[in-house]
């Protein structure tokens, strides 16, 4: 649920920790733990505070959205799910948004397209979905990510086929889908599918 800055100083008191302090240990504990696991808990608790519009601002003058940009080249898969997860929940901000795809966010979110965890294939997507606006709609619907698209859309789970075929409906033409059908050469059992 969404919060206001009147519940928060209700809940924190006039001498209580303020948001921005709270995100800013969080992030000072990301870069200073030599421990994968605590930087785990600060990558999900990043991930949820990413979720609600109060904190968007703090968000930016702390950079997380880099710090999450910066795990998604990572090899463990964990630092990637908490990483989309946040960047999902951060992407319906036009100004966040527009900074993703300044980072060359596009590119690195459309190579966990098709992931073998379900759930960061699913936040991916979304994510990209989110990130298609007038500015990006040629870079976000390229041949390479709708051939990607086009094997969610004939997955049996509910959620991508769904997903896929909301992204392809909405965003691309039957030409474009067509095109690359027939010239991908890319059959759907070529890459697979995460698992359900």
């Amino acid at each position: 649920m969404f919060t206001s800055r009147e519940e928060i100083i209700k809940k924190t008191g006039p001498n209580g920790i303020g948001r921005y302090d709270f995100l800013n240990l969080l992030v000072q504990e990301f870069y200073k733990t030599n421990s994968f696991e605590a930087k785990l808990q600060v990558l999900a608790n990043l991930a949820n505070f990413s979720y609600d519009p109060i904190n968007y601002q703090f968000i930016k003058q702390l950079r997380i959205v880099d710090l999450f940009l910066n795990q998604l080249t990572q090899h463990e898969e964990d630092l990637i799910r908490f990483s989309i997860s946040g960047l999902c929940n951060l992407s319906p901000d036009p100004s966040i948004s527009d900074y993703i795809v300044q980072q060359n966010g596009v590119f690195l979110i459309s190579n966990l397209l098709l992931h073998q965890n379900v759930e960061i294939s699913l936040d991916a997507l979304t994510t990209l979905i989110y990130l298609i606006n007038q500015e990006t709609h040629a870079i976000i619907t390229t041949h390479e990510i709708i051939n990607k698209v086009l094997h969610y859309s004939s997955s049996v789970d509910s959620r991508l086929s769904n997903l896929g075929n909301i992204f392809l409906q909405d965003y691309c033409t039957n030409e474009e889908i067509e095109y690359v059908k027939s010239s991908c050469g890319l059959v759907v059992n070529d890459i697979p599918l995460p698992p359900t």
